[in-house]
């Protein structure tokens, strides 16, 4: 503590400069507060989710209207949406000569104080691209209703477009606009699995100034994967094959395939089940290479059944023994018995399993994994992005009085917490997603090592029963790929999803996290909302929001939408219905035609200043200690 105050007094070597910043940090926590947007289920369809962020979910459009009102005629609100929004194609459709510069860098200034008008000067500052912010700092506070004014600002105007500087001036004023549109990004889970883009959302998100992200159980895999679980990582590429962008991230991050590709070349012939889901890319793959993904898309899944044998084996403590397919086969007439009821196996691939010991993996099939696993935990790429995951992830988030997370909170049917029970500890409740955050930091620590107790609760919490990210009684893969009778496909969801309609439940849910407040809410994704079969985002009395993201176009005909995100600003929340994304040239054709549909849920009695917030505790916090500084040291 007292290197501390000789840290604090070095900074305020005097008791103005103490004097200054309790002044500058009152006046911040009397601001209202910044705009936070919650979007969740991204699942790799990077275009449309960074078309949310270069929208602003639709904010942007809304202050274009408010800023310029009847000035703008529609077609150039249209043109100067599309210009904020993807200034990199605007400015590369066509050459754009000085009268169209001189006219638009103001527009795009105005718009910026607007956007900046309820921060404090030095929060814009933050905001504004470093080589220029001298530069807009003098055009944005420059009165053009003085002569004088009006004449230094116009020369420094035209300064900047005859060096050339236009361009890049007017790419940073973009990015300045849209940081200063949404403050806060909250991420609820699953960035990754089923689209091609996951590396790029991550590159992104990485570049954001302010974020969290909650796991979800699309990310966890790959967290545990990375952190050495074998089985983790063959869920991993086999849902990469699954949907064909296994060559996109052995790319993006600089995988090994070889060794695999080489075995299952070898091993399978054609199979129709294994066949990749393309959606819009068919056009993209030749008949050989689609071929070569059925092969390849069997090899994992025969090695992911394999491994999670083992593991199941290993841990009977995670009570998963009737999760043991694979000793359940018969191999010889092809069948399996579940629940007393044989099921004949159809599209099988068993020329690698053993029936004396099915979850034995071949030296090939060793080789594979040793290799994959390593490229895997070796990629550059991979490590920065397993390190956001870390740094801004948890199992849940609690930020300005609301809880986030992805899954579920696992319930008993009579509605009270489940216990996972592991060596007869009960973990319920925030308890239990306190253990597996703990547990998948331990894992964290030594990746070397891939199947100690930490990792393989990675691995349970992708598939396991209690698991927070899971939320159901079973995962029924190897029954999808191998049995007719879809009743052995049903995967029984936990209670949760049934109480979470129950106003009294999401109270209870609240109160377990310390959350009594009235204005309390809980943001939840992992489960797209069926708004064609009258489902609704608003659950609970409207104590829960349901937003998965509904990016993912393979749930676009369920859904009936694009999905959702939810806005929070001064005045309460906003939920947003998303169109289907198109492409970026649609956007910059006609930007005010895709705006989403958004809907006001409620506004707040008082407008939320930011010293009712998460970020308000730590201003507060500090300008308490300088307090103690000011009185200890400088007032006696």
């Amino acid at each position: 503590m007292e290197q501390y105050k000789r840290i604090l007094l070095k900074e305020f070597d005097s008791r103005q400069k103490v004097i200054t910043e309790l002044t500058n940090l009152e006046a911040i926590l009397n601001l209202p507060k910044g705009t936070e947007l919650y979007i969740s289920d991204i699942h790799g369809e990077f275009a449309a989710f960074d078309y949310i962020l270069r929208s602003c979910a639709g904010i942007l459009n809304e202050k274009i209207k408010d800023c310029f009102g009847d000035s703008l005629s529609e077609s150039h609100k249209d043109r100067l949406s599309a210009l904020v929004s993807y200034p990199e194609l605007v400015l590369g459709e066509e050459t754009k000569g000085q009268d169209w510069y001189q006219e638009t860098i103001p527009q795009l200034l105005n718009l910026l104080a607007f956007a900046g008008a309820k921060y404090s000067r030095s929060k814009v500052r933050k905001a504004l691209p470093p080589q220029y912010a001298y530069i807009i700092e003098e055009l944005l506070y420059s009165d053009r209703a003085l002569a004088d004014k009006k004449s230094y600002f116009e020369n420094i105007l035209t300064y900047v477009i005859e060096l050339r500087e236009a361009v890049p001036f007017i790419l940073g004023l973009s990015r300045s606009i849209r940081q200063l549109l949404i403050d806060h990004l909250h991420v609820v889970g699953d960035i990754f699995d089923r689209g091609a883009g996951s590396a790029q959302v991550m590159d992104e998100l990485q570049h954001f100034h302010s974020l969290d992200i909650q796991w979800g159980n699309h990310d966890i895999i790959w967290m545990g994967a990375f952190f050495g679980s074998k089985s983790c990582l063959l869920n991993v590429l086999r849902i990469a094959a699954r949907y064909g962008y296994l060559w996109d991230i052995e790319k993006d991050y600089g995988l090994n395939l070889r060794s695999l590709t080489l075995f299952a070349d070898k091993t399978y012939q054609s199979n129709p089940k294994f066949r990749p889901i393309l959606g819009g890319r068919e056009q993209e793959f030749s008949d050989e290479e689609i071929l070569q993904l059925e092969k390849v898309h069997q090899a994992l899944a025969i090695i992911q059944f394999k491994l999670e044998n083992q593991l199941i084996k290993r841990r009977p403590e995670f009570q998963m023994q009737d999760h043991v397919m694979l000793d359940k086969i018969d191999y010889w007439e092809e069948s399996v018995t579940i629940d007393d009821t044989k099921h004949p196996l159809v599209n099988t691939c068993f020329q690698t399993i053993n029936p004396e010991n099915p979850s034995a993996l071949t030296p090939e099939e060793n080789q594979a994994v040793d290799s994959m696993l390593a490229s895997f935990q070796s990629s550059l790429k991979m490590a920065e992005h397993m390190s956001l995951l870390m740094n801004k992830g948890s199992m849940y988030k609690i930020y300005n009085h609301h809880l986030l997370f992805h899954g579920c909170i696992p319930l008993e049917p009579s509605g009270e917490f489940q216990p996972f029970i592991l060596n007869q500890a009960h973990y319920a409740g925030k308890e239990l997603l306190d253990f597996f955050e703990y547990h998948i930091r331990q894992s964290a620590k030594n990746k070397e090592v891939g199947d100690d107790l930490s990792t393989d609760l990675i691995w349970y919490c992708w598939k396991g029963k209690l698991s927070p990210l899971f939320g159901k009684e079973k995962m029924t893969t190897l029954e999808r790929y191998f049995i007719e009778d879809k009743d052995t496909h049903k995967e029984a969801e936990n209670s949760y999803f049934s109480y979470r309609n129950s106003e009294k439940v999401c109270q209870l849910i609240l109160e377990e996290f310390s959350l009594f407040s009235q204005e309390s809410r809980m943001v939840n994704g992992h489960t797209p909302v069926k708004t064609g079969k009258g489902e609704s985002p608003i659950r609970g009395g409207g104590l829960l929001f349901v937003i998965d993201g509904g990016l993912c176009k393979a749930y676009q005909k369920k859904t009936g939408t694009a999905g959702y995100s939810l806005l929070n600003n001064s005045y309460g929340f906003q939920l947003v219905t998303h169109q289907p994304f198109q492409n970026a040239q649609k956007v910059v054709e006609s930007p005010f035609a895709q705006t989403s549909l958004k809907k006001v849920i409620e506004n707040v009695e008082e407008r939320t200043l930011i010293k009712s917030t998460t970020i308000g505790q730590s201003l507060f916090a500090q300008q308490q200690e300088l307090f103690g500084l000011l009185h200890e040291f400088y007032d006696r």
